[in-house]
């Protein structure tokens, strides 16, 4: 790769990064949304989505837009128990939030059910099926997002319910779908679910978080990423950070080390120009 071209693959100009997390939250995180979004807007970063796995962020993202100019901030809501699990009002709620800053809406994430029993905890948790059929109340928030044009995002669903999610979604005329880190656990979709998944019309998203060591012992690597990218085509595929850990880089040093492995990996600017910016924008309705 000529020097020139590898210099222009490392900078974020126009990345729009679907998975960042932030303070003020109920869990350690490096950075608050302010901070982040400043130093986003310092790389010439495009767009953050904001994520909470405990409160909507569409208020916060509102806030965080009007005070770093220069950059886009959106949130969403994720269905887990401070929110009353599958909650059909609360995502009328998200849409009709001042500024139109709700985009995404994800299923379960930390109490899903699948999250709750591959952890091996004994603790309430939120089911999106039941004998291999969703329950009503998934079926009415998904066509919810569907007439107010929202995201669906399949959350920590396992591989089997994040397909029934998408047919759902197809079905109910869902124009935007996501498979949230399609290859880390607890969602763990092998590489024919992802192109099923991709063939019903939702984009497969590759988290940098996944890669590092914080990710637990069976992290996938920056190959395995390769391997499913390119078999499933970059044009189904979006980057993001899924970044905000104490214990993880902020981030935007987090980007910058992510892109720099996938290209000795092998993926080139242009799949990057598709993953981490055509793609996501997409997604999020900027397209």
């Amino acid at each position: 790769m000529h020097p020139l071209a590898f210099l222009l693959l490392l900078q974020l100009n126009g990345i729009v990064d679907i998975h960042a997390h932030s303070d003020p939250d109920s869990v350690p995180r490096s950075i608050d949304a302010l901070e982040a979004a400043r130093l986003a807007k310092q790389e010439g970063m495009r767009a953050l989505l904001l994520k909470n796995h405990f409160a909507p962020t569409a208020q916060l993202a509102y806030i965080v837009s009007r005070a770093v100019e220069g950059i886009e901030c959106y949130g969403g809501i994720v269905l887990n128990r401070p929110v009353g699990g599958i909650n059909p009002a609360a995502v009328e709620q998200l849409a009709r939030f001042k500024g139109g800053r709700g985009r995404v809406v994800w299923m379960p994430t930390f109490d899903a059910e699948n999250q709750v029993r591959v952890s091996g905890e004994k603790r309430p948790y939120v089911s999106v099926s039941r004998n291999g059929q969703l329950l009503p109340e998934v079926r009415e928030v998904i066509a919810i997002i569907a007439r107010e044009k929202l995201t669906l995002a399949t959350g920590h669903s396992s591989s089997q319910e994040g397909l029934m999610l998408l047919r759902e979604g197809r079905k109910a005329g869902v124009t935007r779908m996501v498979v949230t880190h399609a290859m880390l656990s607890p969602v763990s979709m092998s590489l024919d679910q992802q192109k099923e998944a991709t063939q019903l019309g939702a984009y497969l998203e590759f988290v940098y978080n996944a890669l590092l060591p914080s990710a637990g012992d069976k992290h996938p690597t920056f190959p395995d990423y390769v391997k499913a990218i390119h078999a499933t085509g970059a044009e189904h595929c979006i980057l993001s950070s899924d970044l905000g850990q104490a214990v993880n880089p902020v981030h935007t040093v987090g980007w910058k080390a992510y892109l720099e492995g996938l290209r000795k990996a092998g993926i080139t600017p242009a799949e990057i120009d598709l993953m981490a910016r055509r793609n996501p924008a997409r997604l999020l309705g900027l397209e």
